[in-house]
């Protein structure tokens, strides 16, 4: 895997494959970012604005639906994918 861009763009919503994707290893630190961000009980709002660079006023549905998809993918990449754990983990 090379090295993922640090702050990249995201879809609306996050892939939903049973395997991992090119687009998880492009957000890898953006999927880690979420999970962090989760764990330090940030508003989602904010979440969207800063990681997911959308903004919740202008958009509530889309900037939501976006935090919902791209956090439950960061934790299906950590728990199913081991993308964050390294693929030699089991």
């Amino acid at each position: 895997m090379s090295k993922p861009p640090l702050d990249p763009d995201v879809a609306d919503v996050a892939p939903n494959e049973p395997a991992l994707t090119a687009y998880d290893e492009q957000h890898v630190v953006t999927y880690m970012r979420l999970l962090q961000a989760e764990g330090e009980g940030a508003d989602w709002r904010e979440v969207a604005r800063v990681i997911l660079h959308m903004d919740p006023e202008r958009e509530p549905d889309r900037a939501r639906c976006a935090y919902q998809s791209h956090l439950a993918r960061a934790k299906w990449v950590t728990e199913q994918g081991r993308l964050l754990r390294g693929t030699g983990s089991k």
